[in-house]
């Protein structure tokens, strides 16, 4: 079962789901912080994409394919906008909002990026064994 197999990318949607639909603190902490919030986002789906790396990294320990690199990318942003829309659409504690949905698409980049170089210097690791 899939779930199983990315038991982390499971659990950090879970917690993606869980932490945005609960309701926030009045005064949440480092509430001054500009932009705070779009950070949080670009943080939790740039956390995933990386999650994403690490258990397809643990279950084949081969590299991505390009298909799998795009699933993972679209995954990340369409649970972002799902979960802006959730906000909206289906609770009173929340609100979605446009500008989130582009923090998560950009974490998701951002992740997706970083998963490249990461994948660039596992390559380099194999290959200086052989």
């Amino acid at each position: 079962m899939i779930l199983k197999e990315y038991i982390w990318t499971t659990l950090v949607t879970v917690a993606i789901v869980v932490l945005s639909t609960i309701p926030i603190p009045e005064n949440p902490p480092l509430g001054d912080v500009p932009l705070m919030d779009k950070w949080v986002h670009m943080v939790m789906y740039g956390g995933l994409r990386f999650v994403m790396w690490v258990d397809h990294m643990v279950r084949s320990k081969r590299e991505f394919s390009l298909t799998a690199r795009g699933l993972m990318l679209v995954y990340a942003i369409v649970l972002g906008g799902l979960m802006e829309l959730v906000q909206a659409y289906l609770t009173t504690c929340r609100s979605g909002d446009w500008i989130d949905f582009e923090a998560d698409a950009i974490g998701a980049a951002v992740g997706g990026l970083l998963c490249l170089y990461l994948n660039k210097l596992w390559k380099e690791k194999i290959l200086a064994r052989k």
